[in-house]
């Protein structure tokens, strides 16, 4: 997985600093998470095909559609075709991959651990993928224009299309990785047969079990409205960046890479004491923190080490938010129903992404960063905040959606049903789940 995902976040990092410099604009970066975020729609049809299909099979066609379109991608690129709606196009396909992919590997988790063992286990995952974000912009930045160092050339030129191929290498990875382990298959449970029935009645089954658990849907709506304010950020970071240093690549590397680092110590610290004790304090009380220190810091500095610093932060915490709230699921639902339930869990957070993505381009290009010019309608208000000239609206967005995000784990923390989700819930295996 570690190989698998350097390879496509060096791709992602080299194609958003392409599309940026090519538009110089947000919008086309927003058009492309759109199209990413567009499968969630699909979620209801997708969980039920995944609990009839051996789980081993299916996360291995999804990692070959995803190379796949890496491969369209490079062809397109290398003769000089590519342009936005390919992306788009690409994306889209890529996620509805990944929503196959991601409700397979938790259930397989599910199976493969004990339930004490769920949190030390996805934060191994989150461990892959934060070495990945480390290497993956150091070495793309690398390899787009090459390295010299003492008036020697250390690492050559290999521009977007080189880092796209190298890319299609490395997804071999995840499928050899799948073919060398055994992936057991979940006993059928009584919520199981439950939902074995016509494929038209198991569509709604995940939609009927979260809304028949009023904490299971409490802990979705946290994740569905605070996505909605971290899409808008995340969409904004590589513009924002960029606009406020003078298209460094070397920068938004450097920030990548921190946030990165941050990731794996947070990982390797949760791993080795298992998070806390009350997951789901470290589900709302993680969003609280990384809310304020990724998006509201985030927005506040107009320089590299505070974005840094902010990214360093955010990141310690983020993998206590997923892999407690992944351990909670994995815990109180039965692995055979996971498939059903976990897509439409992701639809329901993920719903606001789109939205998140579509938004946060025209605010950015025909809202804030206009009124946060020199003698924009905003410049006297927050100018002294977060600064004016490029970038400065796009900042000013990103501290407003960390106070969003922070509101709405602060109030989620005060209602009971969230709050007290281990206690009402028995664990799958336990009672009646």
């Amino acid at each position: 997985q570690f190989i698998s995902l350097t390879g496509s976040a060096m791709t992602q990092f080299a194609l958003g600093i392409w599309l940026f410099q090519q538009t110089e604009q947000v919008t086309p970066i927003g058009v492309v998470g759109v199209a990413s975020a567009l499968p969630i729609f699909l979620s209801p049809f997708i969980g039920p095909l995944v609990d009839r299909w051996n789980r081993k099979l299916t996360m291995m066609i999804s990692d070959l559609g995803a190379g796949v379109v890496t491969i369209a991608l490079f062809l397109l690129f290398s003769t000089g075709n590519l342009q936005v709606w390919h992306l788009a196009v690409g994306a889209f396909i890529s996620s509805l991959c990944g929503m196959f992919q991601w409700p397979a590997y938790s259930a397989a988790i599910s199976v493969m651990v004990s339930k004490e063992q769920y949190t030390r286990a996805n934060a191994l995952q989150g461990l892959a993928e934060n070495a990945a974000t480390i290497l993956a912009p150091s070495l793309a930045g690398a390899l787009l224009a090459g390295l010299v160092l003492g008036g020697q050339q250390i690492i050559p030129a290999i521009g977007v299309s080189g880092i796209i191929l190298i890319d299609i290498f490395t997804f071999t990875a995840a499928i050899g990785a799948l073919l060398l382990i055994h992936v057991p298959e979940p006993e059928r449970s009584a919520a199981g047969q439950q939902a074995r029935s016509s494929f038209r009645s198991e569509l709604s089954f995940g939609f009927n079990y979260i809304l028949q658990r009023p904490s299971l849907l409490g802990l979705q709506l946290v994740f569905l409205f605070g996505n909605l304010f971290s899409t808008i950020a995340f969409t904004l970071l590589t513009p924002m960046i960029l606009s406020r240093s003078g298209n460094s690549e070397q920068t938004l590397g450097l920030v990548n890479s921190i946030m990165g680092i941050g990731g794996i110590i947070g990982t390797i610290l949760l791993t080795a004491h298992g998070g806390p004790k009350r997951r789901v304090y470290g589900v709302l009380g993680g969003w609280i923190l990384s809310s304020l220190t990724g998006f509201v810091l985030f927005g506040l500095g107009q320089v590299a080490i505070i974005w840094a610093g902010a990214a360093l932060l955010s990141s310690l915490i983020n993998p206590t938010i997923n892999s407690s709230n992944q351990a909670i699921w994995q815990s109180k639902v039965p692995p055979d129903v996971q498939g059903k339930v976990f897509t439409i869990r992701r639809f329901i957070a993920w719903f606001a992404n789109p939205v998140g993505a579509f938004l946060a381009g025209p605010l950015a290009d025909q809202v804030f960063e206009p009124a946060m010019r020199s003698g924009g309608s905003l410049t006297p208000i927050f100018g002294g905040l977060v600064g004016t000239g490029p970038g400065a609206g796009m900042a000013l967005m990103m501290v407003l959606a960390g106070v969003g995000a922070t509101l709405v784990a602060t109030i989620a923390y005060t209602v009971p049903a969230v709050r007290n989700a281990e206690d009402l819930l028995p664990d799958h295996g336990a009672g009646v789940a």
